[in-house]
């Protein structure tokens, strides 16, 4: 039985939705994709989404980066907000989405893409990644990751 389905969404484009009813802590679905280098994948980035901000690209510890476009899934169209219901958990290269509390049939499924992109965040950064108004009280307005300070 299915528990996820890919349709259009009120947030921002197609989205992934909760079909049955899934329990906190539930492992979903894994991020699936071709393996590239972080170098590869800044190549294609620049020469197919840079005027929008869209990218399918998942990056992982290693350096290297899954690419949802080929060979991905439905994972790839897991929206973002800041008031996220899923998580992503990197397990050795692989990376599998997590339900972080119960999420009712008819739920649109969340992570937050906490983005690193280059070292200073620019207003022209913060509105290429500007968050696709997800409505939250906490919404900090952008995907891209909190800066910690050391």
């Amino acid at each position: 039985m299915r528990r996820i389905l890919v349709r259009s969404s009120l947030v921002h484009g197609r989205r992934v939705f909760a079909v049955t009813r899934i329990r906190a802590g539930e492992k979903l679905l894994e991020y699936k994709g071709k393996g590239l280098s972080w170098r590869e994948a800044q190549r294609r980035y620049e020469r197919s989404a840079a005027e929008d901000g869209h990218t399918s690209f998942f990056d992982l510890d290693d350096g290297r980066v899954i690419d949802g476009v080929q060979g991905g899934n439905s994972a790839r169209w897991i929206n973002h907000s800041c008031a996220l219901n899923c998580e992503a958990e990197q397990v050795g290269s692989r990376v599998f989405i997590l339900a972080l509390c119960n999420i009712e049939p008819g739920a649109e499924l969340f992570i937050d893409y906490q983005l690193v992109v280059g070292d200073r965040k620019t207003s022209a950064l913060k509105n290429l990644y500007a968050c696709p108004r997800c409505g939250s009280g906490a919404c900090r307005g952008m995907m891209l990751a909190v800066s910690r300070k050391a």
